[in-house]
């Protein structure tokens, strides 16, 4: 397993992660916004959606290389 793979399985961790975060979190929004003073769906959507769109196009990325 080489530097690049281990790259490639943080990344879909990180993504996986980061989907699970959003449906848990979409539920019960301050569960994983309690530094935030208002806790909504939508900035739940904006965090952890982007985090996860963007290490899935990195790991969808590396996948070219």
């Amino acid at each position: 397993m080489n530097s690049l793979d281990k790259v490639k399985l943080l990344c879909s961790f990180v993504s996986l992660a980061s989907l699970l975060f959003l449906c848990l979190c979409l539920i019960k929004p301050w569960m994983m916004l309690w530094w935030e003073d208002v806790q909504n769906r939508r900035k739940v959507i904006k965090i952890y959606g982007s985090v996860a769109i963007v290490f899935y196009l990195i790991y969808i990325g590396l996948g070219y290389l």
